[in-house]
């Protein structure tokens, strides 16, 4: 609960986001991981393989068919950040970026946010989590 607060939180903020990209430094099994818990929460996320996901600025719940896992993996505070490709109904594409924490030695995802429609970015910030320290 208080991972989707923060989160809810964090989609308000008007800091820019610079979450594409990659870290060199995040391979082998590491990355692997992280993709897998990425693939894991698409799959047990969807409905009539639709991904569902909340749209904070659009104020409605997306209906999203997956289309593939970015290569790229960064960290930013205690998450590892990493993007997927969606469509929606109408063909519009949705860039959805997944948190992905580490609890209890395992990955999980703890949500996707909508980062791009059509290619129109959205804002949210990360960064102040790494100067505060961890979510508690």
């Amino acid at each position: 609960m208080r991972y989707m607060a923060l989160i809810a939180i964090l989609v308000a903020c008007v800091a820019p986001a610079a979450f594409a990209g990659d870290d060199p430094s995040i391979k082998g099994k590491l990355r692997t991981d992280i993709q897998k818990a990425m693939s894991t929460h698409i799959d047990e996320n969807s409905v009539k393989s639709k991904y569902l996901v909340y749209d904070a600025v659009a104020g409605k719940l997306q209906r999203l068919v997956f289309k593939g896992l970015h290569e790229g993996i960064v960290k930013k505070a205690e998450f590892y950040v990493s993007c997927a490709d969606f469509v929606d109904g109408s063909g519009r594409k949705f860039d959805l970026d997944f948190l992905v924490v580490e609890d209890g030695g395992k990955l999980k995802v703890t949500q996707g946010l909508v980062h791009s429609i059509d290619g129109e970015k959205r804002k949210y910030h990360l960064e102040a989590e790494a100067v505060e320290g961890k979510v508690k």
